[in-house]
């Protein structure tokens, strides 16, 4: 007789870690937790710093912004993908696995041989970082509940205002004392030290749930969002908005996320669950990121080009000239996060904060080539007290709203768009300041360039100032275009007087010849070359000692038309870069006052005080 066994299935209660871990588990965890941040935000500014090293030593310039591009692709396109992953295997298992990975690309970066190799394994390094920003943002979750969590995450932002401080100050050092190697070695300590933290303290940090992988939604996620930011970062001096490769990259993401939206509808447990959107306050949240995402990147790299090319910072020390940029934001989420952590109300924080980003660039959009250093420091200052709350409080808003069941997705999706945004912004704003810089340079440079020979006029062109004065030199510094042009002036009198010199002290035909042939030399000279031969020797020094005092007479006249010129051109240059960078922050107004206006329809949420009511039954 055949008999049946069906199968039982065990349910017990989900571990609540907020109520059940001690005080001193969830702070040392927590350590463990920002190092593994740490280490993806000090990486993609160190880096920065070695990169003209690296060109040096491994050649191959071409691929140079691929050293960021392939980093960027790899961290953007999974944090969606591990942000699930995480709530079906647990944030433990994802965050070690993407140190683990983090990890392994840097020791491979330190070991490059090519450019080609880098590139490949900064990929890499970029493929293990979306798990360590994906789950990292989402482990607090985990540990407080949302009336106690506020009060620590203004630690995440302290994480990358200190790394985007010491970043470019640790790998000046390691390069110039080391090799660019250890850019990438000095990760190998700092990653170890946070295993041991997490294997040792971390619980599994699971939802409980056990459904099918969406593997189908992950392929056409990566579908969607590569050949997009592709599309936006590819170089579009080589690849314009309308060339066939930049169409095509469209038009197959949004075939991907057409797929990647039916998939998602019938999905088990889809990669992004559409139901979130659902929630008024995760799709609000989503909205917002990703206009902090666009004005963060404006804020950061548009004013670095006015710091360089119009008040004349070096570009190696631009960085450090942002740090008052960076301890504001700090601040700014350390205090907002105090005061959402006292009152228990959130919602007004965001709106304060990003009506005082709204603020902060109309402050910027009065920048002039005058504007001392101090009040663009007073200016960073202002918007990084706005910027402050936007992230940390953001999302404790969308956590305190969705299921913690799938806490894990929606803390990934919101960073997603946050960093999709950041893309955007690069790609869009850099093609606004293209078009403007060059018609404005145009327009400054036209008259000036009448003035000067064609040959010197060339090297004055806007396509080739439109770079940056700095371009010119290969320490970063900023070259004056009248030093510019009063070496091009002193070259050329110098050539003139080594011909003069052979022609008349030592006769030689060749350089007679050529004062011949020179439509500048006067007639009257040109007439003394026929009798140059037959004259004595002291002669021709008396001569030559007449030609070269007033061919020094000549020099100082033009040198002093030089300066002069260069002063123009250099007004020029100041006041197109400003008109291009404060245009860019008048769009930026527009995107921000679009996050201020979705901010005040955020709704006011009691903050959980524990997960009870919450959690899901665990089948086991």
């Amino acid at each position: 007789m055949a008999t049946t066994t069906t199968p039982t299935t065990v349910t017990t209660t989900r571990i609540d870690y907020a109520a059940t871990l001690d005080q001193r588990s969830k702070v040392l965890i927590l350590v463990g937790v920002l190092l593994g941040l740490f280490l993806s935000a000090l990486d993609q500014t160190i880096v920065s710093t070695a990169l003209p090293r690296i060109v040096a030593d491994l050649k191959g310039i071409e691929l140079i912004g691929w050293v960021s591009t392939s980093y960027l692709l790899a961290s953007t396109a999974m944090v969606p993908i591990y942000g699930k992953l995480s709530d079906i295997y647990g944030r433990k298992y994802v965050l070690l696995f993407g140190i683990t990975v983090f990890l392994l690309g840097s020791l491979l970066c330190g070991l490059a041989g090519d450019m080609t190799q880098l590139v490949f394994f900064r990929g890499l390094q970029g493929f293990g970082a979306a798990a360590l920003t994906s789950t990292a943002f989402a482990i607090p979750a985990d540990l407080f509940a949302p009336a106690e969590r506020a009060r620590y995450l203004g630690l995440f932002g302290a994480v990358f205002g200190l790394s985007s401080v010491i970043g470019p100050f640790i790998g000046g050092l390691l390069t110039d004392n080391l090799s660019w190697h250890w850019v990438f070695f000095v990760n190998l300590p700092l990653g170890i030290v946070a295993l041991g933290f997490i294997v040792a303290k971390l619980p599994r940090l699971h939802s409980g749930l056990k459904p099918a992988i969406d593997y189908a939604g992950a392929a056409t996620l990566l579908l969607t969002v590569i050949p997009f930011l592709l599309a936006l970062t590819l170089d579009k001096n080589d690849y314009p908005w309308t060339s066939p490769l930049i169409l095509g990259l469209f038009a197959i993401s949004v075939v991907g996320l057409i797929l990647f939206l039916l998939i998602e509808r019938r999905a088990e447990s889809p990669i992004l669950p559409l139901h979130l959107f659902r929630i008024r306050t995760f799709t609000l949240t989503a909205l917002i990121g990703v206009t902090v995402g666009v004005t963060l990147f404006a804020a950061i790299f548009f004013l670095s080009l006015y710091l360089v090319n119009v008040l004349g910072v070096s570009a190696t020390s631009a960085g450090t000239t942002l740090i008052p940029l960076t301890l504001s934001l700090v601040v700014g989420a350390m205090v907002s996060s105090q005061i959402v952590q006292r009152t228990g109300h959130y919602k007004w924080v965001i709106v304060g904060g990003m009506a005082i980003i709204v603020g902060a660039l109309w402050w910027l959009t009065t920048l002039t080539p005058d504007t001392s250093i101090w009040m663009v420091r007073l200016r960073m200052i202002v918007l990084g007290l706005g910027l402050g709350p936007s992230m940390p409080i953001l999302n404790l808003a969308m956590q305190n709203a969705v299921p913690r069941t799938d806490l894990g997705a929606a803390t990934a999706s919101r960073q997603f768009f946050q960093q999709i945004g950041q893309v955007v912004g690069s790609a869009v704003f850099g093609a606004i300041l293209t078009g403007v810089l060059t018609t404005t340079l145009s327009a400054n440079l036209a008259p000036i360039q009448a003035q000067l020979p064609p040959e010197l006029a060339a090297r004055f062109d806007s396509s080739a100032l439109r770079n940056g004065m700095s371009a010119e030199s290969a320490g970063g510094e900023p070259v004056d275009p009248a030093v510019k042009i009063e070496q091009a002036i002193a070259d050329q009198f110098a050539a003139r007087r080594e011909v003069i010199s052979r022609a008349l002290r030592d006769t030689d035909p060749a350089a007679i010849a050529a004062l011949r042939n020179d439509p500048q030399l006067p007639a009257q000279q040109k007439a003394m070359l026929d009798m140059i031969g037959s004259l004595p020797a002291a002669a021709r020094e008396q001569a030559l000692s007449q030609v070269l005092a007033r061919l020094d007479e000549a020099e100082q006249t033009a040198r002093a038309e030089g300066r002069a010129l260069g002063r123009q051109i250099s007004v020029a240059l100041k006041d197109a870069f400003t008109t291009s960078v404060t245009t860019i922050y008048w769009y930026a107004i527009w995107v921000a006052l679009i996050g201020f206006i979705l901010a005040l329809f955020i709704p006011e949420l009691p903050l959980q005080r524990s997960y009870g009511q919450d959690l899901p039954p665990m089948m086991e």
